[in-house]
């Protein structure tokens, strides 16, 4: 069977035709079928990008350090950027200038203490073995059936069930998740249409809603804190974190939406660029024939490919910053108030940090990818992202070594978080 075309090329000239004139807020369809091109172009030419709306656009790993490193100098606030987008008031303003990745300190130190507390080394490793259950119980459905949806019936159902776990929100009320998550979190790109606006909106408002009921019963019924992050949070409150109500339930919406988008891009991605690598997929393929049995060495080798994965396709694509006092990147003045869009996805594929960048190479050693982020905000789930994408993919391809796309897989069509929709498979 021939493997549909995934990620059409692009000609250099087009990508540098797009790139003399990009702006975030007027991107083309083909720069979101295959932005890399346009990344490498803005790389070579304009690293720091100064868009038609006075932002600066940030394409080289150097540039994107600099700024993680300055917490003085660059904010992640985002009222003063939120405000006109969203509107002051607004369910969509509320979260998203409350939630975690969102905030400076004094805001993100607590709240970031409390999550770290029921992430430790000890407690993912505690999460493996429900982990194992459930993919292998969702690889035994889409065996029965030959096939499924790589994105709908394993990548998507896998973060949803772990990050509920966590907050251990009944596996009954669980529907609607992801739904919530897609519309509040593609409320993030830089345009938004009045559907999206309003459908983010609704998403906010029926999560709140949902989990200010799933609070105070968790009052009423505590859980063990040392698994149960809601808990930790509540109980966080009572000693002397002092996390508002609003701040408490905002943060809960965040923990839901970051664990499942970012993983569930992660999982998708993966698979189905082993189905666009052939030569990848053989190499891995042949690197677990060879460590079966050896525990550490298969860790050791889906890690690698793991962080490939991530490097090559980020999940998150773009993060962002304000300038707060007259500064400088890459050797340009940044006045006061200058928004910084930081190209995560341009960053993790810059021949200054990467060797061969544009190769898709699951052996690839020493691989300090932005994927995550880095400083004071890189991402607190990185660890169980990781367990995820290990175990999901390791399993996914034990079970269905000869699995094949049947259709071409459709792109979420976003600028920021890159991922896929639907990816329909046979499992040979």
């Amino acid at each position: 069977m021939a493997t549909p075309p995934i990620t059409p090329p692009m000609s250099a000239a087009r990508a540098q035709d797009i790139a003399a004139s990009f702006d975030l807020r007027a991107l083309p369809a083909d720069f979101l079928a295959n932005p890399y091109p346009v990344y490498a172009a803005l790389r070579e030419s304009q690293p720091v990008r100064r868009m038609p709306d006075g932002s600066v656009f940030l394409t080289r790993c150097a540039d994107l350090m600099a700024v993680y490193r300055d917490a003085q100098a660059f904010s992640s606030d985002k009222h003063v950027e939120f405000t006109p987008k969203y509107g002051a008031g607004s369910p969509l303003f509320e979260h998203h200038t409350t939630s975690l990745v969102f905030n400076d300190p004094p805001l993100h130190t607590r709240v970031r203490r409390l999550i770290m507390g029921a992430l430790t080394r000890r407690a993912i490793a505690g999460m493996e073995p429900g982990l194992v259950l459930l993919v292998d119980e969702l690889l035994d459905e889409m065996d029965a059936r030959g096939g499924g949806d790589l994105i709908e019936d394993f990548a998507s159902a896998i973060p949803v069930e772990i990050i509920g776990n966590l907050l251990d929100v009944p596996h009954g009320d669980r529907g609607p998740l992801r739904a919530w998550s897609l519309a509040i979190l593609g409320a993030l790109e830089p345009t938004l249409t009045p559907q999206q606006q309003a459908g983010g909106n609704q998403a906010v408002t029926e999560m709140t809603d949902y989990l200010r009921t799933l609070v105070a019963a968790r009052r009423q019924r505590p859980g063990d804190p040392e698994r149960d992050v809601l808990t930790r949070l509540i109980q966080g409150e009572e000693q002397g974190e002092q996390l508002s109500e609003v701040e408490l339930l905002q943060n809960c919406i965040f923990l839901l939406n970051a664990g499942h988008e970012t993983t569930t891009n992660l999982i998708g991605n993966g698979l189905i660029a082993l189905q666009e690598f052939p030569e990848a997929r053989a190499s891995l393929q042949k690197a677990l024939k060879d460590t079966a049995g050896d525990e550490a060495a298969e860790e050791a080798v889906l890690g690698r490919a793991v962080d490939e994965f991530l490097r090559f396709e980020s999940s998150n694509q773009l993060g962002n910053r304000r300038a707060v006092q007259d500064t400088h990147v890459g050797g340009v003045e940044l006045p006061a108030g200058t928004l910084v869009t930081l190209c995560i996805g341009a960053a993790n594929r810059d021949p200054a940090q990467f060797a061969d960048p544009e190769v898709l190479n699951l052996a690839r050693e020493g691989n300090k990818h932005l994927a995550f982020g880095f400083g004071i905000h890189q991402c607190a789930g990185l660890s169980l992202a990781r367990l995820e994408g290990r175990i999901a993919i390791g399993r996914f391809l034990r079970r269905f070594p000869g699995y094949q796309l049947t259709e071409a897989p459709v792109r979420g069509g976003r600028a920021r978080f890159r991922g896929f929709l639907r990816a329909p498979f046979s499992t040979s």
